[in-house]
């Protein structure tokens, strides 16, 4: 992408950059002890078992859906996504575990897990919000930190299995780095499933659905406390070996950051492709690949950006002239179409 200097390149579904030992290595690990057969696992993939961890073979991250799917299709069991979650992180990423595991505490942990989204967390996209609680009901201690996940063009149907993988993932790092169970709370963008007490079990009591953000909550007294296997040097030493060809981003991931620094100027399609360095045309089949078009990334990035301005107290009119509407019903009727509430009821919800 033009402009930005952090990642070497943007990945899209198809794109085979991963080292499939990274991912395969759990995936393989806990398929082997239930029995499964590895043909099973890697069925619709073109993949060889044998060739898995050798050091040329890459994935895509359409070929980790095919692995999870064959998964859950042959292991269907309710647990299955917190049992593997728990053995994502810190996982077999080089470097980059390494930095994980000497983490002094969870903020730094978070930041590395963003930052290498593209090789941690392909699937979806991590976002790390912090509210000071000035206004919200956040916590007792006035503060909260929301780790939220955004799409990174996963099949609908498979969403909410990774979901709760990923949440638990960073649910059992943080537990076994710290030595203690962080007070999560966990929330999600779904009706409550029928297995509701694997959730409690894995993840912990606080568990809510029907919400508008897949996301966990934690008092912010929790971010910066000092983890007992903390080097800040060893972590310095590991990241200084990653490369920026080691730092990929996603194509949503990358128009997310893009849309959200543009919010209140109203970005068009054509600027979007513009510094993506494609045509329109291109542009909307490659956001069509990944399930998704322009406007409804416009949206969620808008309805992102004005989150703190509402935690702050700000009213409509406020928020409206922020945004550029003319006026605050506009700004009504386009917050309800992104969120599926009125601001009212978002306020209402957070008691802002």
């Amino acid at each position: 992408m033009q402009g930005d200097a952090a990642p070497r390149f943007i990945y899209q579904r198809h794109t085979r950059y991963m080292p499939a030992r990274h991912h395969a290595a759990a995936l393989l690990a806990y398929a082997q002890a239930r029995d499964l057969p590895d043909e099973a696992l890697l069925r619709g993939t073109g993949l060889v078992a044998g060739e898995l961890l050798q050091l040329d073979t890459l994935l895509s991250p359409d070929d980790i859906v095919r692995l999870l799917v064959n998964l859950g299709d042959a292991l269907a069991e309710p647990d299955t996504a917190f049992v593997l979650g728990s053995e994502l992180l810190p996982g077999q990423h080089g470097e980059l575990s390494h930095a994980l595991l000497r983490a002094v505490h969870l903020r730094q942990a978070l930041e590395i897990l963003i930052a290498h989204q593209g090789l941690l967390s392909p699937l979806l996209v991590p976002h790390l919000l912090l509210q000071d609680g000035k206004g919200t009901v956040a916590d007792a201690q006035g503060g909260v930190a929301v780790l939220h996940w955004t799409d990174a063009g996963l099949p609908a149907a498979l969403r909410p299995f990774v979901v709760d993988l990923m949440m638990a993932a960073v649910n059992g790092m943080s537990r076994w780095l710290s030595g203690e169970r962080l007070p999560w709370r966990f929330r999600f963008n779904r009706t409550q499933p029928a297995h509701l007490e694997q959730y409690r079990v894995h993840l912990g009591p606080d568990v809510r659905f029907n919400d508008y953000l897949d996301a966990m909550y934690l008092p912010l007294e929790w971010l910066e406390r000092p983890w007992p296997r903390g080097s800040s040097v060893a972590v310095s030493a590991a990241l200084a070996g990653v490369t920026r060809a080691q730092r990929p981003r996603g194509l949503l991931s990358a128009l997310y950051d893009w849309l959200h620094e543009r919010a209140r100027l109203a970005p068009t399609l054509e600027q979007a492709s513009q510094a993506f360095g494609v045509s329109p045309a291109t542009f909307k089949r490659q956001l069509a690949a990944h399930g998704t078009h322009f406007q409804a990334e416009l949206d969620q990035a808008r309805a992102h950006a004005i989150w703190p301005l509402i935690h702050q107290g700000c009213d409509n009119e406020q928020i409206a002239a922020w945004l550029g509407f003319h006026d605050a019903n506009n700004f009504r009727r386009s917050f309800k179409r992104w969120t599926g509430l009125p601001p009212s009821g978002w306020r209402e919800r957070w008691g802002v």
